[in-house]
C-alpha cells in the first residue's frame, strides 16, 4: 500500500512536474494508494478558490483515508521523535513524526517530497518510494 504525503498531492494539484507526481499518475488505478485525515486537512487548508477546494475534496475522498491519531499513535511518535532527539536529530513537524510513525506501524510505503521523512527512513525502517 502505498501512502501519499501531503507535499506530493500539492505538488500535484499546483500542476508541478516532479518525479514524485510522475510516480503518482503513473500508479493511480493500478495499486492501492491511501491518505491519512491529516494529510487530507494539510491539503485542503492551502485552497483559495472554493470551487478548487470542491474539486481538490472530491478527489482526496475517492482514496482510503485512515486516521492518523488516537492515543497509541501518539506515544509511539512521542517515542520515535525522542528517538531521533537522541541521535540529534530533530523533526520540525509534528504532524510529518505521525504520518511517518503511522506508516512504520502500518508497514505503508510513503510517497513523499519532504526531507523530514529521510530520518525516519534511515533510523526507524520508514519504508520510501523511490524512483
Amino acid at each position: 500500500m502505498i501512502f501519499l504525503d501531503s507535499t506530493v498531492l500539492v505538488d500535484y494539484f499546483n500542476d508541478i512536474n516532479n518525479w514524485q507526481v510522475e510516480v503518482l499518475d503513473s500508479i493511480l488505478g493500478k495499486e492501492l494508494v491511501v491518505i491519512g485525515d491529516y494529510v487530507l486537512t494539510e491539503v485542503l487548508q492551502g485552497f483559495r478558490s472554493n470551487k478548487e477546494y470542491q474539486e481538490a475534496k472530491t478527489t482526496l475522498l475517492s482514496f482510503p483515508c485512515y486516521d492518523i491519531g488516537g492515543i497509541d499513535n501518539a506515544i509511539k511518535s512521542a517515542n520515535n521523535y525522542r528517538s531521533l532527539r537522541k541521535k540529534g536529530i530533530t523533526v520540525r513537524k509534528t504532524i510529518d513524526v505521525m504520518i511517518a510513525t503511522f506508516c512504520i506501524e502500518n508497514d505503508f510505503i510513503l510517497l513523499h517530497n519532504d526531507k523530514n521523512f529521510d530520518p525516519f527512513e534511515k533510523h526507524l525502517k520508514l519504508k520510501v518510494y523511490h524512483k
